[in-house]
Parts: structure tokens; sequence; C-alpha cells
């Protein structure tokens, strides 16, 4: 059975338009999935939509939303119309990088809009199908910043873990109900966000978003959660197993403050 049989018709990618997203975009419509790309500039999202239906045959729409705004649920429902969801992929991020004061509240909500509000939104807003139908699957991205505080990125990381928890916990209470969960922290990856803040030589253990999307697709039914990459796997382990909360929270204040320094 295919992904698209076993989940429905259409994938909603919030957060699509390139890096992460696109990648998403790209492994579900190899998958057989026709594809509802969602994110603010329409542009980017239209010249994927081409791609996407030259390369895999399948349809394609492209909804330009911005995810922080409060009618984000409502608004992709009317864009959906009678369209069968099967899959979410919440990939859309907002990540303030700076010092907490310094960012100022706006950016910080605007964070939680756009990493937690949103999502509990657009779930809201498609799971009601997927327990009608008695099948759907959900990824939400989450980081490995989920898992200590983490210096310089303080609010985003705490969406992460917001995004962490609400996925596991979703994971087991929907699982009865034909609805498969996963969560996937990622670590250091090559979009182009990332590339613009990376100090020279980057950061160990950086990873292609089609690495990131694929292990996170196949995480589907299969776990919890999802840390792609040998090396983020390991690490998260030592971070989490191994060394004290202060300890993790040191390291991870070094990796983020070469991040800040760059930017």
């Amino acid at each position: 059975m295919s992904a698209a049989a076993r989940y429905g018709t259409w994938a909603v990618i919030a957060g699509a338009s390139e890096g992460l997203g696109a990648a998403f975009a790209e492994a579900v419509a190899k998958r057989g999935y026709d594809v509802v790309l969602v994110a603010r500039r329409a542009e980017k999202l239209e010249e994927l939509a081409v791609g996407l239906r030259e390369r895999h045959g399948v349809r394609v729409v492209a909804v330009a939303l911005d995810l922080a705004a409060p009618d984000v649920g409502v608004r992709l429902v009317a864009e959906l119309g009678d369209r069968e969801v099967g899959l979410l992929v919440y990939n859309a991020a907002y990540a303030p990088l700076g010092a907490f004061l310094e960012a100022g509240a706006e950016d910080a909500l605007r964070a939680v809009d756009v990493n937690c509000r949103a999502p509990l939104l657009l779930l809201h807003a498609l799971l009601p199908g997927m327990v009608a139908r008695r099948r759907g699957g959900v990824v939400l991205m989450s980081s490995l910043t989920a898992f200590q505080g983490t210096p310089w990125t303080t609010v985003y990381g705490a969406t992460k873990a917001f995004n962490l928890s609400l996925g596991e916990g979703l994971w087991l209470e929907l699982a009865k109900e034909g609805v498969d969960v996963v969560v996937c922290a990622a670590g250091a990856t090559r979009t182009p966000n990332y590339l613009a803040r990376a100090a020279k030589g980057g950061a160990p253990g950086e990873l292609e978003p089609a690495q990131v999307a694929e292990e996170a697709l196949a995480g589907l039914g299969a776990t919890a959660l999802v840390i792609p990459g040998r090396f983020n796997r390991l690490a998260s382990w030592l971070l989490r197993r191994v060394l004290t909360r202060r300890a993790a929270v040191r390291i991870l204040e070094g990796q983020t403050r070469k991040l800040r320094g760059a930017g």
C-alpha cells in the first residue's frame, strides 16, 4: 500500500516555501500525495508547485498564508474546500536569535504564534476529518534545542519543547483513532536560513533537508520521536542521559553563540 493510499489523498505542508519544507513537499509528492503548500511567499510556492507537478505528476495547490495570523486554521479550511487531507506536516518555524531582552516581546510572541499557536489551530482544523475516517498522519517538527534550555535562542527552544510534548502525547492519544503522529527533533540542517547564519565550517552533524524529511516520514506509524542522523542521535543521548542538565545547557550555549556571532 502506498503512503497516500494509507493516509489519504492530500498532504498539507506548512512552511513549504524552501529548505526543509520544500524537501518534505518533494518527499510526499514522490510518495504519490497531492500537495497543498502553505507559506507566506506566493512566488516561492508557485515555483515549487510547478516543479512538483512536472517531476511527479501530482496535483499541487499553493496557499499563501501568514501562519502567525489568528484565523489561520479557518482560512486554511476555506482554501482546502472538500479536499481529503490525510497528512499534515507542520514544518514552519520562527526562530529569533540573540539575547532574550534584545529580541523584544514582539519577536518572542511571533515565535509562539508560528511555532505553537498555528500548529494547534491546524491540528484542530484537520484532525477531526482524519479521526472520522480513522486514518491520517501528522509530522510535527521539533529540535534538539527542545530537550534543555538553549541560550541565545531561548524562546525558539521553548516552543520546540512544546511541540515535542504535544506530539508525543498525541502519538499515543490518537493511535487508537487510526492517526499516526511523529515528532522530528532535527539538529543542524542545511536550509537557506541556517546557512545564512552558520559560522564558517558549520556545525557537527549537519544534515541535508532531504535526509531529515525522509527520516521523519519513515517514522510515521513506527515511533513517537525521530532524531535524524547518527551523530545527532548520539549527541542527544549524551546530552540527555550522560551529562548534567547544567553541562548540556553550557554545551548548547557554545553552539548557538557561534550562530549569533555569524548573524
